[in-house]
């Protein structure tokens, strides 16, 4: 957990997704996530955290839907959306925290 709160902590915007890892679901996520990533470049984080090897911290921030996305910023939980969301819909999302 010390590591999870270093990593929401910074005062740049964090998009992480909480994820299962399901057989070839994720290649289009991954790519979306690639692009978002390379659109906000060092403005911003994008991290992946699988749910199943993180179960604790799933359960202790309630994850249930998979994915699950999550905007932090200087520790704060600024944005939550369980389900499937485009590149560009994510990009605006966390730019709104730059």
């Amino acid at each position: 957990m010390t590591k999870f709160g270093e990593l929401i902590g910074s005062n740049i915007p964090t998009l992480i997704d909480f994820h299962k890892d399901w057989e070839g679901e994720n290649n289009n996520l991954h790519s979306i996530l690639r692009d978002v990533a390379a659109a906000l470049g060092d403005r911003a984080k994008v991290v992946k955290i699988d749910i199943t090897k993180n179960e604790t911290l799933a359960s202790a921030l309630r994850i249930k839907g998979n994915p699950t996305f999550i905007i932090y910023k200087d520790g704060e939980m600024k944005w939550r959306q369980t389900g499937h969301q485009d590149a560009n819909t994510l990009i605006s999302l966390v730019q709104q925290y730059v």
